[in-house]
């Protein structure tokens, strides 16, 4: 078993411009802040072909775009996706900028970049710098070069970032291990060296910027006629695993036995049972290191041989760790276990009771308190919405307010990230009540973030009335839709006329009289009375019932008919 380690990485850099007058190659790393440290590392090399004296700038730009913008897309994206839609933004702008210079002044680059995420090693690359990677002993060369395969027209690109609108990008993906080392070479190291000579170098230096230097100096010496970088990453620890990390563990571990109080796992030592429901059980534990009571999820025996189970629960658990890295205010922050012996995930624990709990037993809240809860809420949807995740589940039952009087949203264990398995995908996930009525229309493509905002929205509406809008809709019962809600102030006389309009809003039959944001939700109840919305129109009965005017035509023509026979037959003529 791979032991789980904070990321460590040693880096070194060097570059000359060689007998060149100018250096036209440019490289750089990033680590992720350590906030987020989940995000990984990104390095990135590029080697400017000098057209116009515009090749560094090529260069320079598409390393620092791609290494300063890494880590700001959805933590949720897959790194291949993250790498292909940054780069093919930067080679739109690099074409569209060429085209707009005048003569031949315009610039191109090759560009390698390499992300270590978890447990994994990832490779984009465009030209004829390179990656390798030296293991055992042995280094291997993990790009192939995107140029003409001729003596005399080696320098002749067939690839390049600038070079045409359609970019075509190499991906390379493999595993992580500790002790590994990745260099990035531009053409002026490795045209020059031979690979016995760069393995030597890599494999005796004593650290990552000695390795560098020697590469470049070597090159230089051996009679190297161009700019010459190397940038070197040697790994001495990984990171929290990545998804594809969490999959693997939850198809090798086994399932922990049947846990009772007092038992032990990992370091864990067991002090309450809470829930079973047949799929998972939840219990309570206390960190014999730390002290801290955590929440211990697994699978039920009885699902044990059940692959999609194990693959939801292992989505799950780092979904929760990726949402929660860079800001976990409104969820609970799930915990990496340390070398586990079983499948499972860990959760912070809170004490506290769910919204469901709280109404059921007849906990009063003042309108303040609903409208804080309901923000604190509306707030953990909008993050996770920016990070491209639906909840896809938002009802009283996972609204949880702790013994610290925070809010959080619970269970992701059904939510879509994009990366979700197929078996979360094909779920018709959510509570009828609160799943907005196109979802049960023919041809609806599923839930989305205003799915989110709907269920909310029908959660604040039963927080505030004891209601629900539409009363207990059963799947496809398209006909409760057809009135519009009452007003929540009619049946709860001391609230605003302003809190009407905005969930009223919220749970409108028209998708487009909704909220469209999560954050337009916040600032309507922020704003509250100062500046209210406008009251919602009623819905009309054509929208409300489409065969209305089909209904109204025949009980017209029904009506007139009827008409015509008592002419014809009872009254003079």
């Amino acid at each position: 078993m791979r032991p789980f380690m904070s990321f460590d990485v040693d880096i070194g850099h060097a570059s000359h411009k060689g007998p060149r007058e100018r250096n036209e190659d440019f490289a750089a790393a990033l680590r992720a802040a350590p906030h987020e440290a989940g995000r990984g590392l990104i390095a990135a090399i590029a080697d400017g072909v000098s057209a116009g004296g515009h090749g560094l700038v090529a260069a320079q730009t598409a390393v620092i775009s791609l290494v300063n913008d890494f880590h700001a897309v959805p933590a949720t994206w897959e790194t291949t996706v993250a790498l292909d839609r940054l780069l093919g933004a930067h080679n739109a702008w690099l074409v569209d900028h060429n085209r707009r210079r005048s003569g031949d002044a315009s610039g191109l680059t090759t560009l390698t970049a390499v992300v270590l995420r978890g447990h994994t090693w990832t490779v984009a690359h465009v030209g004829d710098t390179r990656a390798w990677l030296l293991r055992g002993g042995e280094c291997t060369q993990l790009t192939h070069d995107h140029a003409f395969d001729h003596p005399d027209l080696r320098s002749q690109l067939t690839r390049a970032i600038g070079l045409d609108d359609s970019l075509r990008i190499d991906f390379h993906q493999g595993e992580l291990q500790i002790g590994d080392t990745l260099l990035l070479s531009s053409d002026g190291v490795h045209q020059v060296l031979k690979h016995a000579a760069m393995r030597e170098l890599l494999g005796a230096a004593e650290t990552a910027q000695q390795a560098s230097e020697r590469l470049v100096e070597a090159a230089l010496a051996a009679g190297g006629r161009d700019n010459a970088t190397a940038l070197v990453v040697r790994v001495r620890g990984l990171d929290a695993g990545s998804l594809d990390d969490a999959l693997l563990l939850g198809r090798q571990l086994p399932i922990p036995p049947r846990l009772k109080v007092g038992d032990t796992l990992d370091g864990y030592v067991i002090t309450a049972l809470v829930a079973n429901t047949g799929v998972h059980r939840l219990v309570q534990a206390r960190d014999a290191a730390t002290r801290e009571l955590v929440a211990i999820k697994t699978l039920h025996e009885s699902r044990a041989g059940d692959p999609e189970e194990r693959a939801m629960l292992a989505h799950e658990a780092w979904l929760g760790r990726t949402v929660t890295e860079r800001d976990g205010q409104g969820f609970v922050r799930v915990r990496e276990p340390r070398d586990p012996s079983a499948f499972y995930a860990v959760f912070d624990w809170h004490g506290g009771r769910t919204l469901e709990q709280l109404l059921e037993a007849g906990q009063a809240f003042s309108v303040e308190e609903i409208v804080q809860g309901t923000l604190a809420a509306a707030r953990a949807l909008g993050r996770l919405h920016r990070q491209r995740v639906v909840h896809r589940d938002v009802k009283p039952a996972n609204l949880h307010l702790g013994d610290d009087g925070q809010w959080r949203l619970l269970d992701l264990g059904v939510a879509i990230s994009g990366r979700e398995p197929p078996a979360v995908r094909s779920l018709h996930a959510g509570t009828p009540s609160y799943m907005n009525p196109e979802q049960w229309e023919a041809g609806h493509a599923g839930a989305d973030a205003a799915s989110d905002l709907y269920a909310l929205g029908v959660t604040l509406y039963r927080w505030l009335s004891g209601r629900l809008p539409y009363g207990e809709i059963e799947p496809f019962q398209l006909a409760r839709y057809r009135r519009d809600p009452i007003a929540p102030s009619r049946l709860r006389p001391e609230l605003p006329i302003w809190l009407d309009h905005v969930v009223l809003k919220a749970v409108a039959r028209e998708r487009q009289q909704r909220f469209e944001t999560a954050e337009e939700f916040v600032l309507a109840l922020e704003r509250g009375a100062s500046r209210p919305l406008a009251a919602p129109p009623a819905t009309p009965l054509v929208a409300r019932d489409p065969n209305a005017l089909w209904k109204i035509a025949f009980a017209i023509s029904l009506l007139f008919n009827m008409l015509l026979v008592v002419w014809l037959l009872f009254l003079p003529r």
